[in-house]
């Protein structure tokens, strides 16, 4: 294949190289898994242009250098769209999409342990002309199945290549990748010869529709007939390619009144057009199924099945869930400790060695307190931030993950919403951006906004380091039931508060909506459990923090410069004459904080506090890059005390009492729960909902909640005599 795409080639720019393969399959069947080995470290994440849907763009070369472009499109069960992600792989497969014209070759991958389910997808995407290379992932399963899978057979009867596969094991990438640039090298596509069985008065029906697909949008003779039995039996699928009309109205016209007249047709010779393409797919399914799958009819309960009986239990399910968050953040604690204080004493030794090279002075004052203290003060947080996101993947690669879903979609339903709001608000977990972006699959615009507007409620990772900063120094390492350390309850229990919160928020919208609208069904599948894959787990983990430290870490460098400035000017007339603490509490920042102690001061936060809160709404984490700013600029040259001791050895020079206790990190966490200190948060909820009235309502909203929640946790905790 001619080509002058080469290995420099921007993956942005789709257009740019003609060697495009796309990966499409089912949720679940390890598309990405193959993607990542593909690719390997190649790859790129962005949106979609326009719209706020993952896309994810890799690379790999051929034996003459030159690239090609790998696209992970989102999964699909059909190749009939039911929400925005699954509309946007549809249009790019039936080349209707203007974010990426030029397919070349089908990476089509399928479960082999579950092939049953994903021939439906299979024997569409065979349909559609392009050549295709079915890679059967997750073979190692299907034979601990006792299923065989005749290969050679499944080939023939789809009339593709036909790949086993385990991608998680390297297994078949290799030969994959050869099929693949094989494929792109030949000059002429290899067509499918999968057809749907229908009788002739059928097809003679639908030729008509088929021939309008061809001639307008140039697509082969066989997968125009395709998509024109779907457009027949579905308005969805015609909707889909009336929006494709480039406002041209008489194509719109004509092709509505040919899908009728086809109907009419049908209708006339008493078929059923509204499952014409279901019934036949599915016999063409069973058909191939019968020719090429051996499965196990002996096999009883699989070892998945069993195991769910307990773990999804409708009373003992939930209980389980919170024990392993519970183990989860016990274990972040424990095995966190050793390198936090690794990270610590490192970021000491830097700044000791930073005074000792830069002469004394403005330059010295803001590398150190500024620079080091400010983004040292987060890195040291990075451990625990690593090893949430390493058990996060454990419970992704596992399948427990699935199952957290299906055990919340009972909470959700309860709180009037839609089970579809079950993983963006898991996903959230990790960061509400994603998660709101999530939303685009729940159909429901009223349960849409409605998980938007709670999905910031899920502690993310940002309010992790605030989180270990405040327990790590104020809450002391008690064991309860000689099981679980109070840390890790309290950490625990911030999770919990975010959980609840969601979940009466979601009500009280619910309420303040007005009527239902009729809910959707929702099918939610559970894969097999299966044994993590280590290097996996550890290279997304990697991958997850490695984005959470550029992209937070840009910010935070930003901010500690701005702070440190605001912290440090005016200077005072003669400085050397005044104490570090009154000239930051003559600076810009000093007066700010002061300004608004009084608002907070019933929450049990001084003006310190108060200018992290304020900060901290560029990004939560900033927060303790703003402590450690402020503790740095007020010690002056104490670079050997860490953020956590200085917190520890703050008085009040009025009182002479200590201004952090357990009651005010208790507090000042409860704050970070509920509160909406996140300005990236809001601008993708701006772009999702295009108005600034829901923006603007969750800012006010979870404001106010923290407040109030805030407020009652520090003057409960004082009339019990906690303070």
């Amino acid at each position: 294949m001619a080509s002058n795409c080469h290995a420099s080639t921007n993956l942005d720019d789709a257009t740019a190289c003609d060697n495009n393969v796309v990966l499409v399959g089912n949720p679940n069947s390890g598309k990405t898994t193959v993607f990542n080995a593909l690719t390997g470290l190649r790859q790129k994440v962005g949106n979609y242009p326009g719209v706020t849907v993952e896309k994810k763009t890799g690379s790999m070369t051929d034996n003459h250098g030159r690239v090609i472009k790998l696209h992970d499109l989102p999964g699909l069960y059909s190749l009939i769209p039911k929400s925005l992600d699954d509309k946007i792989s549809v249009d790019i497969l039936t080349g209707r999409s203007p974010h990426l014209k030029s397919v070349k070759l089908i990476v089509l991958v399928a479960d082999a342990s579950n092939l049953n389910r994903s021939l439906y997808l299979i024997t569409q995407i065979t349909e559609l002309g392009a050549p295709v290379v079915l890679a059967l992932n997750m073979m190692d399963a299907a034979e601990s199945k006792g299923t065989r899978i005749n290969t050679k057979e499944m080939a023939n009867e789809l009339g593709v290549e036909v790949l086993p596969v385990v991608a998680k094991k390297g297994q078949g990438i290799a030969e994959l990748r050869s099929k693949i640039i094989e494929l792109l090298a030949q000059e002429k596509d290899k067509q499918a010869h999968t057809a749907l069985p229908v009788t002739d008065a059928v097809q003679q029906a639908a030729q008509p529709v088929g021939e309008y697909i061809q001639r307008v949008h140039g697509l082969s003779v066989q997968a125009s007939l395709a998509e024109a039995y779907r457009i027949i039996s579905n308005d969805n699928a015609l909707q889909g390619w009336l929006s494709h009309t480039n406002g041209r109205k008489q194509d719109a016209t004509e092709l509505s009144s040919l899908a009728t007249d086809a109907r009419a047709q049908l209708d006339a010779q008493s078929v059923t057009w509204q499952m014409l393409e279901t019934n036949s797919r599915y016999r063409l399914v069973d058909h191939i199924f019968q020719k090429a799958v051996q499965p196990n009819l002996k096999q009883g309960r699989s070892h998945s099945e069993k195991v769910d009986i307990v773990l999804t239990h409708r009373l003992v399910g939930p209980l389980i869930f919170v024990a392993i968050l519970a183990l989860i953040f016990q274990s972040i604690f424990l095995w966190a400790e050793i390198p936090t204080q690794a990270i610590e004493s490192v970021m000491v030794w830097l700044g000791q060695q930073a005074a000792l090279i830069l002469p004394e002075g403005i330059l010295q004052d803001l590398i150190l307190d500024g620079a080091i203290a400010g983004v040292g003060a987060v890195l040291v947080f990075m451990p625990q931030i690593m090893f949430l996101f390493f058990f996060l993947s454990l419970l992704e690669d596992s399948g427990y993950m699935a199952r957290a879903a299906f055990i919340f979609d009972r909470f959700m339903r309860a709180a009037g919403l839609s089970g579809r709001s079950v993983i963006p608000l898991l996903s959230s977990f990790a960061c509400a951006i994603p998660g709101i972006m999530a939303t685009r699959t729940i159909q429901s615009s009223r349960d849409r906004i409605i998980t938007i507007m709670i999905a910031p409620f899920m502690s993310c990772s940002a309010r992790l380091p605030v989180y270990a900063l405040m327990i790590g120094a104020f809450i002391p390492p008690y064991y309860v039931l000689g099981i679980f350390s109070l840390p890790a309850l309290t950490l625990l229990s911030m999770y919990m508060i975010g959980i609840l919160a969601a979940l009466g928020t979601a009500v009280l919208l619910k309420k303040l909506t007005g009527r239902q609208t009729k809910e959707s069904s929702f099918v939610m599948e559970l894969p097999p459990y299966r044994l993590p894959s280590l290097r996996w787990t550890s290279l997304q983990m990697w991958e997850r923090a490695k984005i959470f430290v550029t992209d937070a870490g840009k910010i935070i460098f930003a901010m500690s410069i701005v702070l440190w400035a605001l912290a440090y000017f005016p200077r005072p007339d003669n400085p050397n004459e005044v104490s570090g603490s009154t000239a930051i509490r003559q600076s810009y920042a000093g007066r700010l904080g002061q300004a608004m102690e009084p608002v907070i001061r019933p929450l049990g936060f001084d003006w310190k506090m108060g200018i992290g809160l304020i900060t901290s709404f560029a990004a939560r984490e900033v927060m303790v890059s703003t402590m450690a700013t402020i503790y740095n600029v007020e010690g002056g040259n104490e670079t050997s005390v860490t953020l956590r001791e200085a917190l520890k050895r703050d008085r009040d020079p009025i009182t002479g009492q200590a201004v952090y206790t357990p009651l005010v990190a208790l507090s000042l966490m409860v704050f970070f729960v509920l509160a909406c200190q996140c300005m990236s948060t809001v601008a993708i909820v701006k772009r999702e909902t295009n108005s600034w009235r829901w923006p603007v309502t969750m800012i006010v909203y979870m404001t106010v909640m923290a407040y109030i929640g805030s407020f009652i946790v520090y003057q409960g905790g004082k009339i019990l005599g906690l303070g």
